[in-house]
């Protein structure tokens, strides 16, 4: 190797054709230290997105979870349905109530109404509609006051 002359290593370093191993030595904790920021940056980025994603998700178990329970309650509800409809209880209510049938010992009994005796007519009120001014209904619109 030959050897340099301070004037010609200052000339070559001031140019930037040769770097020293002082100038990577002054530098080398500045890129460690921007390569851990970056890192850093890097991690708390998919931190904050794993965390928005977890969010979304519980809140979506929420309504599944919600809509879920719902269905098992509306299951219920149509299992006891169907329970009472193919039921004995349930054709014999049809039957007495609908179809107005009978069993056999049952006595039926029809109200009837004594002899000689005349039917009350039940009235109607009669509805007189109420006269209002223009005045008044203005007044009752913006002030909420009902004249007397």
């Amino acid at each position: 190797m030959q050897k340099l002359s301070a004037l010609t290593l200052r000339e070559t370093i001031a140019c930037g054709k040769i770097y020293t191993m002082k100038s990577w030595e002054r530098y080398w904790k500045y890129i460690l230290s921007a390569l851990g920021i970056l890192v850093l940056v890097l991690l708390i980025m998919d931190f904050n997105s794993r965390m928005a994603e977890l969010r979304r998700l519980t809140a979506e178990k929420e309504v599944v979870g919600a809509q879920a329970t719902q269905l098992v309650k509306t299951n219920l509800y149509l299992e006891t349905q169907i329970a009472y409809a193919t039921s004995d209880r349930a054709a014999e209510e049809w039957a007495r109530v609908n179809q107005h049938m009978q069993r056999q010992g049952d006595n039926p009994v029809a109200p009837m109404s004594p002899p000689n005796s005349t039917p009350v007519p039940t009235s109607t009120p009669v509805v007189t509609p109420r006269v209002v001014d223009n005045w008044d209904l203005w007044m009752e619109l913006f002030l909420d006051e009902k004249s007397p």
